[in-house]
């Protein structure tokens, strides 16, 4: 079972022994995820040594917290009805009681206006702000619940002020350059300036990390140009996104938002629910298996797994299916010819695009690339051919980092003198991979003034006439 769309993992510090690893690889997994909410630094590394021991070709992805409200992890939950009328205050050291409740974020008083909605966790608790003072909001309770510590707080239509960067940020940012992990996702991105702040750390440790911005409401929707332009990928956490925006939006925007990252040669990840139910339930519902053959249709990189894999009762099973529901999807997955996109990428758009319409045309059965940074790789997986994209990479975290790129495979090399080394190398080992033969056409598209300067030809030709290639 061969398949293009990526399949990421969510696990935890209960769920990563190196059995359960294994067979999360073996079932299709090619990145992991750590989520920093429900982790230390101390547990982190300890799931980073036993992946990097088991498989170092597979991705590990961090995920911060980013900017977010929660209800105050003092007191006891508060119980409410429809119709009661509560207190919120802002003091992150306040005890939750009785009709008041305290969130993390000093500012939150000041900065929601009377009229606005407050959401408490996921959405579950919802509140209309009716009056307000220095101290406090008065709201208006409208369903029945109760309201939990350590809960995150919504507040749909408001940008609120927060730090791009919190200090437990700051903290996982430096242990993932030091660890070489391979890729940030940063919660709640809104504009632009929110990677580029993140990106500045890492440029002063001279790392090569990548940065995701997850897309989580509708001021990073808004956003989403400038925010894509300054990112390594994309992921559109529908998590907070449909707490924020009008549900029945959701399926829109998602769209929208994969058709932009595709155009743009960026990697985009689906998140949130994708096999909710297998969370304790072994067989997913129908709408679920339809969510991901949707999201593969629209030709999604990468597709995530949360609950179903770091607490749930049936985590390899969800892998299973969703590489299954992921295979039987493509099948019917179109090449996906557009125009380059801009004349800054003209030459490696076109060089691409070339490379993939043939593709459609003769009987080639792979396209092969080296890749200093993964730029051209990118822009191959953009127009999703239907012939295997095998990379090489001149790193091992390059390497790793291809494994969220859709239909590629890669592979580390030592670089090369010449082009004809190159070339005489990959194709030995694909050879012994049975990946391709003697007699197969190839498409290899490579770069004659040096490593920097990207891609510049395309060479279509049997194996055994590229690069003179003899055995």
């Amino acid at each position: 079972m061969i398949k293009r769309t990526k399949i990421i993992a969510t696990i935890s510090s209960k769920t990563g022994t190196p059995e359960f690893l294994s067979q999360l690889f073996e079932a299709g997994v090619n990145v992991i995820r750590l989520n920093t909410a429900h982790q230390d630094i101390d547990e982190a590394k300890a799931l980073i040594k036993t992946i990097r021991s088991l498989n170092n070709s597979v991705a590990i992805l961090v995920d911060t917290k980013g900017p977010e409200v929660r209800t105050s992890a003092l007191g006891t939950p508060v119980q409410v009805n429809k119709g009661d009328t509560i207190y919120v205050k802002a003091d992150k050291t306040g005890t939750c009681e009785g009709n008041t409740v305290f969130v993390n974020y000093a500012g939150f008083v000041h900065e929601i206006p009377v009229g606005s909605r407050v959401l408490i966790d996921d959405g579950d608790i919802e509140l209309i702000v009716i009056d307000k003072d220095e101290n406090k909001l008065v709201c208006e309770v409208k369903n029945c619940g109760e309201i939990k510590l350590r809960k995150g707080v919504n507040t749909p239509g408001i940008e609120l002020k927060l730090p791009v960067i919190s200090d437990k940020d700051r903290a996982f940012i430096a242990f993932a350059i030091e660890n070489e992990l391979d890729f940030i996702a940063h919660s709640f991105v809104q504009h632009a300036s929110d990677i580029l702040e993140i990106k500045t750390l890492l440029n002063e440790k001279q790392s090569l990390i990548k940065v995701i911005a997850k897309i989580e409401n509708q001021t990073g929707v808004d956003n989403i140009d400038e925010i894509i332009e300054v990112s390594d990928g994309i992921m559109v956490a529908r998590g907070d996104l449909g707490i924020e925006i009008p549900i029945e939006r959701i399926p829109v925007i998602q769209r929208e938002i994969v058709r932009k990252c595709v155009r743009m040669s960026k990697p985009v990840i689906i998140a949130t629910q994708m096999l909710h139910s297998m969370i304790v339930n072994p067989r997913p519902t129908r709408a679920e298996v339809t969510d991901v053959a949707t999201a593969v249709h629209e030709k999604a990189d990468a597709l995530m797994l949360s609950g179903e894999t770091a607490m749930g009762a049936y985590p390899l099973e969800a892998v299973s299916l969703m590489a299954r529901v992921i295979c039987e999807s493509e099948k019917l997955l179109d090449t996906y010819i557009l125009k380059p996109r801009s004349a800054s990428n003209s030459v490696l758009s076109v060089l691409a695009q070339t490379a993939v319409s043939a593709c459609e045309i003769l009987p080639i059965k792979a396209i092969i690339v080296d890749t200093l940074t993964g730029r051209t790789a990118n822009h191959i997986a953009a127009y999703r051919g239907k012939v295997p994209v095998y990379t090489f990479c001149y790193s091992e975290m390059i390497r790793r980092q291809m494994a969220l790129t859709f239909g590629v495979e890669a592979y580390a090399i030592d670089k090369k003198e010449s082009r004809d080394t190159f070339l005489t190398e990959i194709l030995e080992k694909l050879i012994a991979e049975n990946k391709v033969a003697l007699s197969d056409t190839v498409a290899v598209v490579g770069g004659s003034f040096g490593p920097t300067n990207g891609a510049s030809f395309i060479t279509i030709a049997s194996v055994e006439n590229v690069a003179y290639y003899k055995i």
